[in-house]
């Protein structure tokens, strides 16, 4: 018996049926779990072991491989500060310590209200427009420390329902790599990727 609902199984159903073999569906689906508990938990991860048709040794084997697969309580908002090393020759560590400080969460820990988590990245692939942060995987470009204590202040007093990346990077960014273009009004509803088959998308306003 599954302990997923009824909108994330049919999504479980949906993604397998994209895959010659159930396996190959296990790293989707263990963003499926994590949206449906906040973080990868024993229970979640049996389930993709379930629906994947593997033992749970083995969706563990990929859970614990990849840092975006959060295995411990994550807050509404994972802010992660790259710290590599184009990020870190323009400040990236001076952006890093600003967030720390503002939010009061170190590195690799979330507050006790369960709303900030912090976290350092190894390269996001923004480097023309370092140094880079994300919330919710949503990419700022040009960030500089004090715009990312204003980032922190923002989380914390509007607290977003969906968090978009040109908003943010209107708000808090500067220099970008190259020009985006294409105007984005998805954004992330959660600490996970946004993902339109996970159902972690929405639109600005929650349309």
């Amino acid at each position: 018996m599954s302990h997923w609902s009824e909108s994330t199984q049919e999504r479980a159903r949906e993604i397998i049926d994209l895959y010659p073999q159930k396996r190959s569906a296990v790293m989707p689906l263990l963003y499926l779990a994590m949206a449906e508990e906040g973080h990868l938990t024993e229970t979640g991860m049996e389930e993709v072991a379930r629906w994947c048709e593997i033992t749970p040794a083995q969706v563990l084997s990929v859970a614990s491989f990849y840092t975006m697969y959060k295995r411990e309580r994550t807050g509404k908002y994972l802010i992660s500060c790259c710290t590599s090393i184009s990020c870190m020759l323009l400040g990236g560590d001076e952006v890093m310590h600003a967030v720390e400080d503002e939010s009061g969460v170190p590195h690799g820990e979330t507050d006790e209200e369960g709303l900030l988590s912090v976290e350092h990245a190894e390269c996001i692939g923004a480097c023309g427009g370092a140094p880079a942060v994300q919330v919710n995987y949503e990419l700022i470009e040009g960030v500089t420390p004090d715009k990312a204590r204003d980032l922190v202040t923002w989380l914390k007093k509007a607290r977003p329902v969906v968090v978009n990346t040109d908003e943010m990077q209107e708000l808090f960014g500067g220099r970008r790599s190259f020009d985006w273009a294409i105007p984005e009004t998805d954004g992330a509803i959660g600490p996970f990727p946004a993902f339109q088959p996970l159902g972690t998308v929405e639109s600005e306003g929650g349309e």
